[in-house]
């Protein structure tokens, strides 16, 4: 009775994986298509996975019960979801019902990914698969980009052309990619250290021995990442990094020069050195020449990205203001905002350029402060991994999610990667994983 239900274990977890990979090459499934075709996915593999789990004992996953409250608010949130649709609340039922489907695939793949990467081989597979499709998507951006080219996955670029974007349509959805995959990679990075005592030896070989192909990684995912162009993806990542890694030396006390030293080639070696001959003085430039005023450009008056957004900020937090508590439904920014800005607001904004605000606005505080209490949770346990400092792994893995999830949440103040079911799925994977890095057996318990 035992074999075939390992063989179905087994084909659930390469068909996540492969899910995982998929997400990100038709537009970051950002379209109605994909969206539907992830929600059907996720929905049906976890039926499956539940299937399996009847007369089990849940012993086996110490995880599964530290993540069902996580799973219980998403749930919530989605019922709300629900509620804000039968009723009417919602400004545009057909976005509200899109935006229920993507929901519940998210909080489905979520309970998915704790049910079957409970053990340290699997989860280590989960995560060095979400780095591969990163580097991926980094090295076919890239490339593209150099190249001249220019193609998405199916069509040409019709925007954002001479930055990279992989196969996602916006550069800051790529960045918003990679600053998640990057902390993943970091972390994987920093759990597979041996211990072994600091000699230049040892050094040489944590960067051009086995783990070389891990370090390259990384090293191609910066330079994408850098030539995106993205400002605030680059400063996201950054400053996630030096926090929380300003925080993983101070908690080792034992290892504090070697993890230092690591840290210190991350940022030396890939930013100051390699990302130098790929963009970095353009993107430095950028950020510099960032301007917050209206410019003349011949006869005409263009009005700067920066200046629209700090005003759409404004006109949104009046229209939250009106509905604090119910929202105007869940993917109903773009029809319910149309009429809150003045005159000087030229653009159709279909998003908030702001996750925080968007989601307070369509889920009201409702349906928000649930998604709030969850990524917190993810974080805490994260952090808390981060801590197990007498585990190499446990607190590496704990360091890369802790990044990721920082470092998208400071993207998510100017940019609206959490809209992007690739990046929204992502981050729910990253949630889940720093729940297992925490929980995770070292051993596959075996079933009698």
């Amino acid at each position: 009775m035992t074999q075939p239900r390992s063989v179905t274990e087994n084909s659930l977890i390469i068909a996540t994986l492969l899910l995982l990979c998929w997400l990100p090459l038709p537009a970051a499934s950002n379209t109605q298509w994909a969206g539907a075709l992830f929600s059907l996915a996720t929905g049906l593999l976890t039926f499956v996975w539940a299937l399996t789990q009847v007369g089990k004992s849940s012993s086996h996953n110490r995880a599964l019960p530290k993540a069902l409250p996580m799973f219980f608010l998403l749930l919530f949130t989605q019922l709300w979801v629900l509620l804000q649709w039968l009723a009417g609340i919602t400004a545009d039922n057909a976005e509200t019902f899109h935006y229920l489907m993507l929901g519940l695939g998210y909080s489905f793949l979520f309970i998915l990914i704790i049910g079957l990467f409970h053990t340290r081989r699997r989860l280590t597979v989960l995560v060095s698969t979400l780095v591969v499709s990163a580097t991926l998507q980094a090295f076919y951006g890239s490339f593209m980009t150099l190249s001249g080219i220019e193609w998405l996955l199916f069509e040409p670029k019709t925007v954002n052309r001479g930055v990279v974007t992989g196969t996602f349509i916006n550069r800051n959805h790529l960045a918003g990619y990679l600053v998640m995959t990057l902390g993943c990679g970091i972390g994987l990075m920093m759990a597979l250290r041996d211990g072994a005592p600091l000699r230049w030896k040892t050094l040489l070989e944590m960067l051009m021995g086995p783990k070389a192909r891990l370090r390259l990684a990384l090293v191609i995912m910066v330079i994408a990442l850098v030539m995106t162009r993205s400002r605030m993806g680059n400063t996201a990542f950054f400053a996630a990094l030096l926090i929380i890694g300003a925080l993983f030396v101070l908690l080792n006390k034992e290892h504090r020069l070697r993890n230092s030293l690591i840290l210190a080639s991350l940022i030396v070696i890939d930013v100051l050195v390699i990302s130098q001959f790929f963009g970095l003085e353009q993107l430095r430039d950028r950020i510099v020449s960032t301007q917050f005023e209206d410019h003349v450009d011949g006869d005409v008056v263009v009005q700067q990205k920066n200046v629209i957004r700090t005003d759409v900020f404004g006109y949104a937090i009046d229209q939250f203001y009106d509905r604090p508590l119910v929202g105007f439904g869940a993917g109903a920014f773009e029809s319910s905002f149309q009429s809150y800005p003045g005159a000087e607001i030229r653009g159709h904004f279909d998003h908030a350029h702001n996750d925080y605000l968007q989601f307070a606005i369509e889920y009201g505080l409702i349906g928000a402060l649930p998604l709030a209490a969850f990524v917190l949770l993810a974080l805490y346990h994260a952090l808390r991994a981060l801590w197990r400092t007498e585990s190499w792994y446990r607190s590496g893995i704990g360091f890369g999610a802790s990044i990721a999830i920082l470092g998208l949440l400071i993207h998510s103040f100017t940019d609206f990667n959490l809209q992007i079911p690739a990046n929204a799925a992502t981050f729910v994977v990253i949630c889940a994983i720093a729940v297992q890095a925490r929980y995770h057996r070292k051993t596959r318990k075996r079933e009698h």
